[in-house]
């Protein structure tokens, strides 16, 4: 086949599926958002330097210690062990070396827990508005996403809606916490009845509903809160997390899948997950170098005061504009109402103004805009007039 006719085929199945690639398509004004002068909010890009010790932990890594040391590096033995004793000390949990996998970012880890848990026909539950990348994932399994919408108050859980979607080809469900984009932290009351919801539906249909819990942002919390995990209360479950978020290196790419303790069949599992890990995208370890740097990495923490700093500035001078916005009690977005009920519009007025915000139509949150803490302090000041200009003009319009 021509390769023209097979980009043409997958554009179309990714314009049908992909609400986000067509919002970008759709919206010309978006290609300016890298032009000078531009303040781009829009994802997690990093425009301030990286945590202190991130540049130095590279810099040892990167010195060869024996003549295999850039060798293929699949899940070292030495970064299964320092992940362990991480998760025991700032997580409490008690996962055995040999559970933990090593990936090549977040998004590698999520695509392989879907990989060996879906497939044709099967139904994945996730939390709407979802990450922007979950439904594409689950879709390339041959599975189905079911959305079930959080609670529109108070952005938690709506257990009841959850239990009602569960069907007998409901085969996983995806949550993360602190949610993205409502920076929502689910408490352990909440997971663990969420717990007991799928155990009984596991009895009832006679098979496991798995849980993925995409923790990424679980070192990115506010206020001195915990983040408790779904891997404490149910054994059927994987969390995967990723180092990019915490050190606000996007494009160092480093995570991890971990079991639960007590989760059933783990050979099985194991060999699932290894298997996947060597044909999914191609290979889904993490470079030897990010490995070999691991030990340091896990002991840099991110400047939380700094990033609840900008929280803080941004959710005070926006609510002073006349903005309604819940402050997120984790994560690095910002989730804002529209004064608008056409977000999409508003969008493109703020972008009229040279700032650049995801809507929230195309996150399937229909009259809310996304902005990204990521933004430099020089970034915040200049677009809070800005931001104000155009509450301005459309109070007014």
């Amino acid at each position: 086949m021509h390769p023209h006719v097979i980009s043409a085929r997958l554009l179309r199945t990714i314009d049908s599926q992909d609400p986000v690639t067509q919002f970008f398509a759709g919206a010309k004004y978006m290609s300016r958002r890298t032009e000078p002068g531009s303040l781009d909010f829009i994802r997690g890009d990093v425009h301030e330097m990286p945590p202190s010790g991130f540049v130095e932990a590279l810099d040892r890594a990167v010195v060869p210690q024996h003549e295999r040391w850039y060798t293929y590096s699949e899940n070292l033995p030495e970064s299964q062990r320092i992940v362990s004793e991480a998760l025991k000390a700032k997580r409490g949990l008690s996962v055995e070396p040999e559970d933990i996998f090593m990936t090549n970012g977040g998004k590698a880890g999520l695509s392989i827990c879907l990989q060996i848990l879906a497939g044709e026909g099967d139904e994945v539950i996730i939390i709407t508005p979802p990450w922007l990348g979950y439904r594409r994932m689950i879709i390339d399994t041959g599975a189905v996403p079911v959305g079930v919408p959080v609670n529109p108050i108070t952005f938690d859980l709506d257990l009841e809606a959850i239990a009602s979607a569960i069907t007998e080809r409901t085969r996983a469900i995806l949550i993360n916490s602190p949610h993205n984009p409502t920076g929502k932290i689910y408490s352990a009351t909440t997971l663990e009845q969420l717990a007991n919801l799928l155990a009984n539906a596991s009895d009832r249909f006679g098979q496991p509903i798995y849980l993925i819990s995409d923790e990424v942002f679980s070192r990115i919390v506010f206020d001195n809160r915990s983040c408790p995990s779904p891997v404490q209360f149910y054994p059927f479950s994987f969390l995967v997390y990723s180092y990019s978020k915490t050190l606000m290196t996007p494009g160092q790419r480093m995570g991890y899948i971990a079991l639960s303790p007590n989760m059933p069949a783990k050979e099985s599992i194991r060999h699932a997950i290894y298997i996947a890990q060597r044909v999914t995208f191609g290979w889904c370890f993490p470079s030897g170098l990010m490995q070999h740097a691991l030990a340091d990495i896990e002991q840099i923490a991110l400047d939380l005061d700094h990033l609840q700093q900008k929280r803080d500035w941004m959710v005070k001078e926006l609510q002073e504009i006349g903005y309604k916005v819940q402050p997120p009690e984790g994560t690095f977005v910002l989730l804002v109402q529209s004064p608008w009920q056409d977000d999409c519009a508003f969008a493109e007025l703020l972008a009229s103004h040279d700032v650049f915000v995801i809507p929230g139509t195309p996150q399937e949150i229909p009259g809310y805009f996304r902005l990204s803490l990521t933004a430099s302090n020089d970034m915040i000041a200049r677009a809070l007039p800005k931001l104000k200009a155009a509450m301005e003009y459309a109070t007014n319009f």
